[in-house]
């Protein structure tokens, strides 16, 4: 497999072998940090379109003073981030945590319980229901590899506030599935 410094190279030349490999390498993390923070499947493919021809322009001027994939998953935050925008989609607050957990516990109670062997979809529906930057930085830790510096560069967040959301969304995941089962996890 050619690395990243090669073939970011390729595709600054305009070799499209090269671009349909980085497509290859890198769509599943697009489509991770875009999903994490838009609903809609068109609005989806077509912003993960976007952030692909947006790598395409902008390859010449990477100059690897991050990992690439680090440099794809800002540009593809930032698209899902400005389409919110442009939609005038407001991003949620964060909540003070008693209305979260509040809210969080009325939506477990609507969830009819299911086998052991389908709680990975039970975790990821819960996910699914954590706000937006929540969403973001778990995926990105647990799915994506990165570390807190990587998330902070992607997501333009201070480290710490990586550190914080990471902490607070694995706190109300564990409480989320802690209340769906009824029992300690």
């Amino acid at each position: 497999m050619i690395d990243d410094r090669a073939l970011a190279a390729r595709v600054a030349e305009g070799n499209k072998h090269a671009f349909e490999l980085l497509i290859r390498k890198y769509e599943r993390l697009v489509a991770h940090m875009v999903g994490r923070v838009i609903n809609n499947a068109e609005d989806l493919e077509e912003i993960c379109q976007d952030v692909f021809l947006k790598v395409y322009e902008k390859i010449s001027e990477f100059n690897f003073q991050s990992k690439l994939s680090t440099w794809i998953a800002t540009i593809a935050y930032r698209q899902a981030i400005n389409h919110l925008r442009k939609k005038k989609i407001e991003l949620a607050d964060l909540p003070d945590d008693e209305k979260l957990e509040e809210r969080f516990i009325a939506d477990t109670n609507t969830v009819e319980l299911i086998e052991e062997d389908e709680m990975e979809s039970v975790v990821i529906k819960l996910i699914e229901k954590l706000p937006t930057h929540y969403r973001v930085v778990l995926t990105l830790y647990h799915l994506e590899n990165m570390n807190y510096a990587e998330i902070g560069e992607a997501t333009g967040m201070p480290e710490g506030t990586v550190k914080n959301y990471l902490f607070r969304a694995r706190q109300l995941l564990k409480e989320k599935i802690k209340t769906y089962l009824g029992k300690e996890v």
